[in-house]
This record gives C-alpha cells, structure tokens and sequence, in this order.
C-alpha cells in the first residue's frame, strides 16, 4: 500500500519465461500488494515460472486473445482484488 492505496502490478505476457523472472525481481514489493500473471497461451513455461516465483493470481488464456485480450484479463482481475493504482 502507498498512502491508503492498494497497488496491483499486472504483468501481460506471451512467450516469456525467458524474462519474467528478471522483470519480477524488479517489482518494489515495499509498495506493491498483488501481482498478476495473464499468460496468453503462450507455448513456453511462462506459467511455470510465474508459479515457481510464487506469483498467487495466475491466469491462462485457453486460446491466445492478442495484446487487448491480455490487458482486459489483466485489469479485470486487478479490479477483482480490489486495486486502487494498476501498475
């Protein structure tokens, strides 16, 4: 939280297990409460990565919805866990 306000970072991803992790470790976790993952069926371990860092809000497109797919996916469940400021 940052001044009373809830911080959820979304993180919208296709074929990135080979840098989620580097971009997950830049997160400032003394501000940010939530984090998402919306995989968009990507056909690399992007969903396996994001679960061994501990990532706790997964969700996987059955079929690839493109980038405006992603983000809505991204925001819906942003604003389901009650985010004040999306990142």
């Amino acid at each position: 939280m940052l001044n009373g306000k809830k911080i959820v970072v979304v993180l919208p991803a296709y074929k990135a297990a080979q840098t989620l992790e580097r971009t997950y470790n830049e997160i400032p976790f003394d501000i940010v409460d939530d984090v998402v993952l919306v995989d968009d069926h990507s056909p690399d371990d992007t969903v396996e990565v994001g679960k061994r860092l501990g990532i706790k809000h997964i969700i996987r497109h059955e079929q690839n919805k493109g980038y405006g797919g992603n983000q809505k996916s991204c925001y819906g469940k942003a604003m389901e866990l009650g985010a004040d400021i999306v990142i």
